[in-house]
């Protein structure tokens, strides 16, 4: 199948389609019954510095790297990076 040029007139038709977002701050495993004895103001030691960017996910895909940021009392996050498409492909075939 030839690849089709990605133009204005072909991303139009997908302005209004709603993606998944999700920005996450790190991973952590542990075992059921750890996760069955968390109480409320418990801690859970995430994979990352406090300070590393934070993944930014479209339906379950990393996009970008970012920072959190507050804006209005409210979270957000300022984009560093985006993943180049190569990047996205050697990040799926290597999972």
């Amino acid at each position: 199948m030839p690849e089709v040029p990605e133009t204005a007139a072909n991303l139009a038709v997908l302005r209004n389609v709603e993606l998944e977002l999700s920005v996450e701050l790190g991973r952590a495993r542990m075992p059921v019954r750890a996760l069955l004895a968390l109480t409320s103001g418990d801690v859970i030691e995430l994979d990352r510095h406090a300070n590393a960017p934070v993944d930014v996910l479209v339906n379950g895909t990393l996009v970008a790297k970012g920072e959190v940021v507050v804006v209005d009392d409210e979270f957000g996050v300022r984009i560093l990076e985006i993943i180049s498409s190569d990047e996205v492909d050697q990040l799926t075939r290597g999972a």
